[in-house]
């Protein structure tokens, strides 16, 4: 049995492409959720305008609401007061790809 060569693109991996607000990230919670502002707001006790303005980013969430919102949408409030935070580690493993890939890549060039 011969090992055939394939001429495989070496793995990338997929870059961030969209930038989420913080209001944006309370709208996606509650949809997937399938909550309207108003069934939020009752569950919270934080008014449906208010809900509405954060998600238009026309006001700033604030801690206390990330906690009530965390709570009632099941998440840890860093999810929604830090949407594109990546960890130093995640960075750290996305850096060693990049070097690994790039190495692969100088050897598949170099056959």
């Amino acid at each position: 049995m011969t090992t055939k060569k394939t001429d495989m693109p070496v793995f990338k991996p997929a870059k961030k492409r969209v930038e989420v607000s913080v209001g944006e990230t309370l709208r996606i919670l509650r949809e997937l959720q399938e909550l309207s502002q108003g069934q939020l707001a009752e569950m919270t006790g934080i008014p449906q305008p208010t809900i509405s303005a954060i998600e238009n980013d026309r006001i700033n969430l604030g801690v206390d609401r990330a906690k009530i919102f965390a709570m009632a949408l099941q998440c840890h409030p860093a999810v929604l007061v830090f949407p594109g935070w990546e960890s130093p580690s995640q960075k750290q493993t996305s850096n060693r790809r990049q070097i690994k890939n790039t190495f692969k890549e100088q050897i598949v060039r170099a056959q």
